[in-house]
């Protein structure tokens, strides 16, 4: 292979990688002191609150109740962080939430609840990766915002959680 052409294969592989994996974590919080947007993890616990409220929020109650709007139909801070506004815990994963098999593939999950598994998966952890800018869980190199971000396995964290 010639150089031409082994310069254009690295180009569109590194175009490729760029546009599947994009670059992480991404900038969604207030303007920081350079003017930049902070990421999740540069924000202070205020900044986290404001944006938990403003942006979080509104897509899990969003989610929440075009599955079930009757029990869903007034969506706070408890639903996930149940401690956070009497005991200022706000710590994730969470014993406040159900524990989850430790399954790779959540089968125990689809089992037991597939209609529920499925929307989790499809919409509820994709758009909160997104709203926190933080990379999306991927099952070959089990890092990144997951279930298992918030949810608890059957012996504690997982997956470096």
């Amino acid at each position: 292979m010639d150089n031409k052409y082994f310069t254009i294969t690295i180009l569109i592989l590194t175009a490729a990688a760029t546009l599947l994996f994009g670059c992480y974590p991404k900038r969604v919080g207030p303007l920081g002191p350079e003017g930049k947007q902070l990421t999740w993890e540069q924000m202070n616990l205020s900044q986290r609150k404001a944006h938990m409220r403003q942006k979080v929020l509104p897509v899990a109650a969003d989610v929440f109740g075009t599955w079930q709007p009757e029990r869903f139909a007034r969506v706070d801070c408890r639903l996930c962080h149940l401690q956070g506004e009497t005991q200022g815990i706000y710590d994730m994963p969470t014993a406040a939430l159900p524990r989850l098999s430790g399954a790779l593939l959540l089968g125990p999950e689809f089992d037991r609840a597939p209609e529920t598994t499925r929307l989790k998966l499809d919409r509820l952890v994709p758009e909160m990766s997104a709203a926190l800018g933080l990379k999306p869980f991927s099952i070959i190199t089990r890092t990144g915002f997951g279930c298992y971000s918030c949810h608890l396995g059957p012996n504690g964290a997982m997956f470096g959680n």
